[in-house]
């Protein structure tokens, strides 16, 4: 079923399918598209012993140093509850450690070991082989013009990480 706007056509029913003009087709695709490379992902890691919501902290480890653990949870996507238990898990991995936060003794910050860049570097050479399925669709130069637009569409005022009090800064 659809309805009639001037110039345009819009199907009534949202789907993810080709084609899809409503309102709703870009969030239902991206949708799509994040679970597939979800999936892809979660096979690089599997291997390593940990699990994307890991790997999501570890990047905000390495991209921003030392991190108050409330700042890490927003950063990574995660709830309070949700990172604790990430933070528990990567510090019996031996891949994070918890410090205090001089001046505060109720703050503790999160920090990358030794053994998290290793296994951070060594995700990212096993994702490599599998991240170029997600782009074999692709036509040249295209995968490079899809990050440009999903980059700007993510961030529309640009990327707020060089933001002192931007959530997730580092912690100085």
């Amino acid at each position: 079923m659809t309805a009639d706007l001037p110039g345009q056509k819009v199907n009534s029913r949202a789907t993810d399918r080709p084609g899809d003009t409503s309102p709703f087709a870009l969030g239902l695709l991206l949708r799509r598209a994040h679970l597939r490379a979800v999936s892809v992902y979660v096979e690089a890691l599997r291997p390593l012993g940990i699990e994307l919501r890991h790997f999501a902290v570890l990047i905000v480890l390495v991209d921003r140093g030392r991190t108050v653990q409330r700042d890490l949870a927003e950063a990574a996507g995660s709830d309070k509850a949700g990172i604790m238990r990430v933070v528990d898990d990567l510090e019996r991995k031996g891949l994070a450690v918890r410090k205090a936060v001089p001046g505060d003794r109720r703050v503790r910050a999160v920090e990358i070991t030794p053994q998290g860049v290793e296994l951070f570097d060594a995700a990212h050479e096993a994702a490599v082989p599998l991240a170029g399925q997600l782009v074999d669709a692709l036509q040249p130069g295209e995968s490079e013009q899809l990050i440009d637009l999903l980059t700007r569409f993510a961030y529309p005022s640009g990327p707020t990480a060089d933001v002192p009090d931007a959530p997730g800064a580092p912690v100085r």
